[in-house]
């Protein structure tokens, strides 16, 4: 019998696939910094059994239509809205993601781009490097304090409730804003539900963890950030299109708010030309929230284990819906 064949869009280390190649044949984009021609996926996509994708491959009706053989597309994130679902499910295509094993791991980013931006280790590094100490000084680089704060965190997931419980080390108070009340949250790390408006108010520190929905799309806009403190932080660690770049620029740049750390953009990979990148108040990340070896390693496997599932016939682990 023929073995399943699976097509992989970005170049992985092949001894991840060694457990699988006695069920399936792979092949390889063998490219680990660029994208998988447009052109080059609807070809492989025509005769495979799988797809393992990342965010930045539009998996879409014009794909789908022609992937005769394909029965599940495993994304490599826990979004999946590079994915039309409604056209997937019109072709009996499955789609998985990886949640919970990289929950951990993209808080850790997301706690780390909130001090980094509140100390201002970034533009401190720099300054040493650009030989800039002269002298030590009172207020030299001083920042925002994180301890006994108010950290807002809309979106109360897996990733939101691992980011609370960073903060409760640091004695934060905690108000989050969700589609509904996680009340485990509130008694086990003394989380306040806030509507979305008194969470822009009160908080020091604004955690935007939200999905992108249509719901969610441009909810940080204009109207948001002039609600926030001056002296508010906003960090994203969700994605791109949950915030409208050119209100957070103009708050930032009038100092309507202190600072942004940034993980996510609307356009990625960002373009040298983003004002935002101009900006000493910002700090700005690649997309790299759940960029750790061990997690990376274990949401390929999880790829390949729902792949797996899905063509074996024991059903995914992680399917969307």
């Amino acid at each position: 019998m023929d073995k399943a064949s699976i097509y992989i869009t970005r170049k992985i280390p092949k001894t991840l696939l060694s457990n699988y190649e006695e069920h399936f044949t792979f092949r390889m984009w063998e490219k680990e910094d660029e994208s998988v021609p447009r052109d080059v996926l609807l070809e492989e996509a025509k005769t495979v059994d799988g797809l393992l994708t990342v965010l930045s491959d539009q998996v879409d009706e014009a794909l789908l239509s022609q992937a005769v053989n394909l029965k599940v597309v495993a994304n490599l994130a826990v979004g999946y809205n590079n994915i039309d679902l409604s056209a997937a499910k019109k072709h009996n295509v499955l789609v998985t993601n990886t949640p919970d094993v990289l929950s951990e791991t993209t808080a850790d980013l997301g706690f780390a781009l909130l001090m980094a931006t509140a100390r201002r280790i970034i533009e401190a590094n720099e300054f040493i490097k650009n030989g800039e100490w002269k002298d030590w000084a009172p207020y030299l680089l001083a920042g925002a304090d994180i301890h006994h704060k108010t950290i807002g965190i809309v979106g109360m997931g897996r990733i939101g409730e691992a980011i609370a419980k960073r903060a409760t080390g640091f004695n934060m108070n905690i108000r989050y804003h969700n589609r509904s009340r996680k009340e485990d949250a509130e008694k086990n790390l003394g989380a306040v539900y806030s509507s979305f408006d008194d969470l822009l108010k009160e908080s020091d520190f604004i955690v935007s963890v939200v999905p992108l929905t249509k719901e969610t799309e441009n909810m940080f806009n204009k109207d948001a950030f002039q609600k926030m403190k001056s002296s508010a932080i906003f960090i994203n660690i969700s994605r791109g299109d949950v915030v409208e770049e050119s209100a957070l620029f103009e708050a930032l740049k009038e100092n309507k708010i202190r600072g942004a750390g940034l993980d996510v953009f609307r356009e990625e990979p960002i373009h040298s030309d983003n004002p935002l990148i101009g900006l000493k108040n910002v700090v700005c990340l690649p997309h790299i929230g759940s960029a750790s070896d061990d997690t990376r390693t274990a949401m390929i496997r999880l790829c390949l284990d729902n792949i797996k599932g899905v063509i074996g016939g024991m059903g995914a682990k992680t399917p969307v819906g």
